[in-house]
């Protein structure tokens, strides 16, 4: 079934860069693969850190974040069962493979002066806790390589107070499959009850009414924004 197998990039707005270059790259060992102009968007830069060859942190600076205020319990978590707004990151939670590369990520992480919570033992896996640049909340975890048991870790209980039916959970547990059809899906027409990136209208209008074809033709932006050889 075709479905989404990881996380390919995860992108978190700053008003400092270069301090989360700094901080991803020195206490948590990531590589700077990519700094550039933002395609599409006008005064931004775009900044990738690795975790594998394909998938990064990422991270979007504007003139603009920096006129935001951050409100602890609003904007940001502040740590990681912390509350924030709807549809805002309330932690982000990195891989290792075993238990042996996670306390060398704790040791790591501290000998940056950088205090760490953990390790503790959530059952399905193992994870320690910290905080980054602009009030991040950070984890670092590891199932040591072994699938999280559904009938083990869904509580009926929580099921319930969620308003969730047993059909629901059924399908909720086992997705349908999707299989592409021979001819595109056209764009849906505009219904308020989805969810909608927030454009202004017109701009809105002219995203999600342009052909698929012309989108990729216009969008597209493939030049490095340095030229080397192959």
């Amino acid at each position: 079934m075709t479905k989404p197998n990881g996380i390919h990039h995860f992108a978190v707005c700053t008003a400092d860069i270069k301090t989360q270059i700094e901080f991803f790259t020195d206490v948590l060992g990531m590589e700077l693969v990519a700094l550039y102009w933002m395609h599409g968007v006008e005064g931004a830069w775009h900044g990738f850190l690795k975790l594998n060859d394909q998938s990064s942190v990422a991270f979007v600076q504007t003139p603009d974040v920096g006129k935001i205020p951050t409100e602890i319990g609003k904007t940001h978590a502040g740590n990681p069962g912390g509350p924030s707004a709807p549809g805002t990151m309330q932690h982000i939670a990195f891989n290792v493979d075993t238990e042996e590369e996670l306390l060398t990520m704790r040791d790591r992480i501290r000998s940056r002066g950088v205090d760490v919570f953990g390790h503790i033992d959530h059952g399905f896996c193992k994870s320690i806790y910290f905080a980054g640049p602009e009030n991040l909340s950070l984890e670092v975890s590891t199932s040591e390589g072994k699938a999280i048991n559904a009938e083990m870790w869904i509580d009926p209980e929580v099921v319930a107070l969620a308003g969730i039916s047993s059909a629901e959970l059924a399908r909720f547990k086992s997705p349908a499959a999707f299989k592409r059809p021979a001819a595109p899906v056209p764009q849906p027409a505009f219904d308020p009850a989805k969810p909608h990136m927030s454009y202004p209208p017109a701009v809105y209008k002219m995203l999600m009414g342009a052909s698929d074809a012309d989108t990729f033709k216009r969008m597209s932006e493939t030049t490095p924004p340095v030229q080397v050889a192959n």
